[in-house]
């Protein structure tokens, strides 16, 4: 047994030993042939055959990079270490299943920045996901985020919100707003409204003032808009993340249905990047649904749009030297990462590159799911993503003092890293920048 293994098999966390607990190695082989034979797509196959080791996928896993090279973070060695330790071994312990269910939730990012360095394409997000997949139908899901998971089951968002305490929270701030703009309304229910506005749980929860941003920038841009009053105002998805994908498809479901009852013209979905990737490509595609059956666009996008239109008026730009971090469900998974600089050199005077930037930036270290995983893998979280560190310290080294990123776990992970690494460095939502910039 490796030094790797074993530090691994030392954690203790509350939903894994329980999961664990119940192991029956017979009814775990049925669930991975069910899930290799049955539900996995035919590239599974395609992926595993096709891939010859070569590691030179290695380079490119901020976890390797940050471990000192140690083989068994590089993906090749995540994907030995739990798929084809599932699919292979004759024997399945529970030892095997939770190295596999820890890899898989707390090694891996489902960044897919290894994907854009192997010769033959293959995508390591999706055979890590099937592994996450295997877990949740045997019941071996650190227990954070499967606490999350349950809360998209019951309350259809990720924090436990109570419809009515969802509107509270709309109401809240509109009074805060009219403080600023008197005649401003944070509509609710708008039936034909141009645009479904769309967040994340933790805004009404933990950060109500990009509701209050999101209703002045919309006023003063002169949009049609409204935030639905029911279930599916939480675009944000764990359960695809867990591998429950039956509850992630109610998810989405839930969440297309209000956009059409209210017969808006597309949903603008606010700045996060793994509801974004669920809305736009994994939830929709498992409803059956080639494109989503209502438009959507990422915060990014519609910004970009209102700003060229000219529909809001930059009073005076942001002379603080910043850095942009490229969210990877919204750069690798959407393309939006010209777009989006486009819109911070708008708003602001200096723009310091991270290096590498764009498609290959490093991750943040907390999406996938990684974050939502909780403090007994934090340390694993930050210490493995010294290369984001490394390139933060870079950025601040040539005048950087505000790190730019739209994605709520990017805010999170790098909030994480820079505490841990002692980094001087402010981090902002695009949001913030164009509201402070603005004519109000």
């Amino acid at each position: 047994m490796t030094e790797t293994t074993q530090r691994l098999l030392a954690i203790m966390d509350d939903g894994i030993e329980a999961g664990l607990a119940r192991f029956d190695e017979k009814k775990v082989k049925e669930i991975i042939r069910t899930v290799i034979h049955k539900e996995a797509s035919p590239r599974l196959d395609a992926y595993l055959s096709t891939c010859v080791h070569c590691g030179l996928c290695s380079d490119s896993c901020h976890y390797y990079l940050s471990r000192d090279k140690d083989p068994a973070y590089s993906p090749a060695g995540k994907v030995k270490k739990s798929l084809l330790a599932l699919t292979r071994s004759r024997r399945i312990t529970p030892e095997i299943l939770k190295e596999a269910a820890i890899v898989a939730f707390t090694h891996c990012n489902l960044c897919r920045r290894c994907t854009l360095y192997c010769p033959l394409g293959v995508d390591i997000a999706y055979l890590i996901a099937m592994v996450r997949r295997i877990c949740f139908l045997c019941g071996v899901v650190p227990h954070y985020i499967q606490d999350t998971a349950n809360s998209h089951s019951a309350t259809f968002n990720q924090m436990w919100i109570k419809n009515d305490e969802w509107l509270d929270s709309l109401y809240w701030q509109e009074e805060e707003a009219r403080e600023e703009l008197p005649d401003l309304t944070i509509p609710v229910e708008r039936e034909g409204a141009e645009i479904m506005y769309s967040v994340i749980g933790p805004e009404p929860k933990f950060r109500a003032q990009l509701i209050y941003q999101a209703a002045v920038i919309m006023d003063r841009a002169g949009i049609s808009w409204t935030y639905p009053g029911t279930r599916g105002w939480d675009n944000s998805d764990m359960c695809m993340y867990t591998g429950d994908y039956e509850m992630m498809g109610r998810l989405k479901k839930a969440h297309f249905d209000t956009a059409m009852r209210l017969k808006v013209n597309r949903i603008v979905m606010g700045e996060c990047g793994h509801a974004f990737r669920s809305v736009y490509d994994t939830g929709n595609r498992y409803l059956g649904w080639k494109t989503p059956p209502v438009p959507v666009v990422h915060a990014v996008e519609f910004y970009h749009e209102i700003l060229t239109e000219k529909r809001i008026t930059i009073k005076k730009k942001l002379d603080t030297p910043v850095t942009f971090h490229d969210p990877c469900n919204i750069v690798r998974g959407r393309g939006l990462h010209e777009l989006a600089r486009e819109v911070t050199r708008m708003c602001c005077t200096t723009l310091i590159e991270m290096e590498p930037n764009r498609e290959h930036n490093f991750c943040c270290g907390a999406g996938g799911g990684v974050i939502n995983c909780g403090p007994n893998f934090k340390n694993e979280r930050v210490l493995g993503n010294r290369a984001k560190a490394e390139q933060l310290m870079e950025a601040k080294a040539k005048g950087a003092d505000t790190v730019i990123t739209p994605c709520h776990n990017c805010h999170g992970g790098l909030e994480d890293i820079i505490h841990h690494f002692g980094i001087d460095m402010k981090i902002k939502f695009l949001s913030d920048i164009i509201y402070e910039t603005m004519e109000i």
